[in-house]
């Protein structure tokens, strides 16, 4: 790949694990109370011809294709979740060059209610690592304009490859302008979302340092079809994230919020089974829409993991954490050493060794919407430990394991690190977000033994782009709390290099043979939709060590 111009959650009860009564809002009265206030909101043309109010994406890209998304509103009353707006016949054009003079790929389909208006064209017959520049159009309106990339092909030799890295993003917590300067880079290949694309929660239950920054709808928790799809539609309707879905395309997994908190195959924290329906109606609710809404190719129907190649560089396992995994532990007893508990399900974790032991490229990333590497709090001070424990999730007494990450499964975590360490595979990258925190870290095959233990991989964690972190719980100024709690949180956990408790933004993984670098991001201010980006600190693993290093310039 030729050189390229350089431009300049822990997951869940953040406010509270306990619990909560709810109303249920009936999605025809929801529709009823948002059908005004949106429908006004639309351009004056939008009751006589279609329009795209909420952009265009491309995800999933290939060698010889990509997937193209967009959702149309053919008529005013059609807003997101309504079920209502007749059926609208789409076409897609994709070409060589932004002005469309070289086409290469036309078709179209007819949006309808079944699919809340949104449609998807997977594109083929494309050539490898190539810009694209593709639309949309109906009833005579076209859609922005988007790029889009291939991948290398399989068996290319690639100097470089370079994916923005996101995760946590809380509509009502603040703006998403980490989206808006990664679209400004102007240099992806492509970018990862880790998980937390959507929140589930009720308008003002989950803020910033309890303030609605904006506020988004439906106003109810999200439980019903026409709910999941109405908040997907409000992000959607996001200038930045706009920007960003139209420079580069997107490789998605989920997390828990794009279903409800801390979910697992048979409920979630933040579900009350009978008084807001069944688990099994809502989980399936959340996945069509996610389906509907994302530029997302499922590899197996109702999952979102699957394994993308980018050449002879490196391939890129997309893990799903939460369809298969047994409930969470509740306290930090044995039953967190369980076999029979599982956060993978058997037939992904055996996928996803499989995949690792017979991959020939030279790095083997993992796209892991929890962390992996061992976490123990027990040595944080009193002042500290009730905080964090409330970030994380746990009992506020102390216990050494946050349960609703790998360290609630340690039989399969420990299965995957002896399968790295026994068949010799090498220059295994973990990408995770979930915990509202950078982090930089080893994986070791024994944490209690480490350094003498090995470690058997490397993980970069990016913080959340919005999400409440721990000194908005503990509602200080930035900085401080990271400066007391990060020394010692690295003192009881040797194979962590660094970990930032505060601050919100993103990453830039840089991938070349010898490194994989990842480079971090932060915001000036989430609450200010101008927030300026700048670089807070680099780390990278040189390929066959399993370790990371600090290194000093962003990539």
């Amino acid at each position: 790949m030729t050189s390229r111009q350089r431009s300049s959650d822990f997951e869940g009860a953040l406010n509270s694990r306990a619990p909560r009564r709810r109303t249920v809002v009936k999605a025809a009265a929801a529709t009823a109370v948002l059908a005004a206030p949106l429908a006004a909101a639309l351009p004056a043309r939008a009751a006589e011809a279609p329009s795209f109010l909420h952009g265009v994406a491309s995800g999933d890209p290939l060698p010889d294709g990509i997937l193209l998304w967009t959702r149309v509103t053919p008529a005013s009353q059609a807003i997101p979740g309504s079920g209502l707006g007749p059926d609208t016949e789409v076409s897609w054009t994709v070409a060589r060059d932004k002005a469309f003079t070289s086409i290469v790929a036309k078709g179209s389909t007819t949006a309808t209610a079944a699919s809340d208006h949104t449609v998807k064209a997977d594109i083929r017959g494309l050539q490898p690592a190539t810009d694209y520049w593709f639309r949309f159009s109906a009833g005579g309106t076209d859609s922005p304009v988007a790029r889009t990339r291939t991948t290398p092909a399989a068996d290319a030799s690639v100097a470089n490859l370079r994916f923005g890295v996101v995760s946590c993003a809380n509509w009502e917590a603040g703006y998403f302008s980490a989206y808006r300067h990664l679209a400004a880079r102007g240099d992806l290949d492509a970018w990862l979302h880790l998980g937390d694309y959507i929140y589930e929660y009720k308008s003002g239950e989950y803020g910033t340092r309890g303030t609605v920054v904006r506020p988004h709808s439906p106003a109810n928790e999200i439980l019903t079809l026409a709910d999941y799809r109405t908040r997907h539609g409000r992000y959607k309707t996001d200038p930045d994230l706009q920007a960003l879905h139209h420079k580069a395309p997107v490789v998605a997994i989920w997390d828990d919020h794009e279903f409800a908190d801390n979910s697992w195959s048979g409920g979630a924290v933040n579900h009350t089974e009978g008084a807001e329906g069944a688990w099994t109606d809502r989980q399936a609710a959340a996945k069509q829409a996610y389906f509907e809404w994302m530029p997302v190719r499922p590899a197996i129907a109702g999952t979102t993991y699957r394994r993308l190649r980018f050449g002879k560089l490196a391939d890129l396992a997309l893990l799903d954490l939460r369809s298969f995994r047994s409930q969470q532990a509740s306290t930090a007893s044995g039953s967190v050493d369980d076999p029979d508990r599982t956060i993978t399900g058997r037939a992904q974790l055996d996928w996803l060794k499989s995949g690792l032991k017979s991959s020939d490229t030279t790095w083997r990333l993992v796209g892991n919407s929890v962390m992996i590497s061992p976490f123990a709090v027990g040595a944080l001070s009193a002042d500290l430990l009730k905080p964090l424990a409330k970030l994380l999730g746990l009992p506020q007494e102390g216990i050494a394991v946050n349960t609703d990450q790998w360290d609630g499964y340690t039989d399969d975590r420990r299965e995957l690190l002896a399968h790295l360490r026994s068949n010799a595979i090498r220059n295994t990258v973990f990408l995770t977000g979930d915990i509202h925190m950078a982090w930089a870290n080893d994986v070791p095959v024994d944490a209690g033994t480490y350094p003498l233990s090995a470690s058997a991989a490397t993980e970069f964690v990016v913080t959340s782009m919005t999400s409440d972190n721990l000194d908005d719980i503990v509602k200080v100024p930035e900085g401080v709390v990271s400066a007391i709690a990060s020394p010692v949180i690295r003192a009881a956990n040797r194979h962590v290099h660094w970990v930032d408790t505060d601050r919100h933004g993103y990453g830039v993984l840089d991938i070349t043979a010898d490194r994989a670098q990842m480079d971090y991001y932060v915001l000036s201010d989430r609450t200010n939709p101008n927030a300026t980006s700048s670089w807070a600190r680099s780390y990278r693993t040189r390929t066959g060590t399993q370790t990371v290093e600090r290194t000093y310039d962003p990539a």
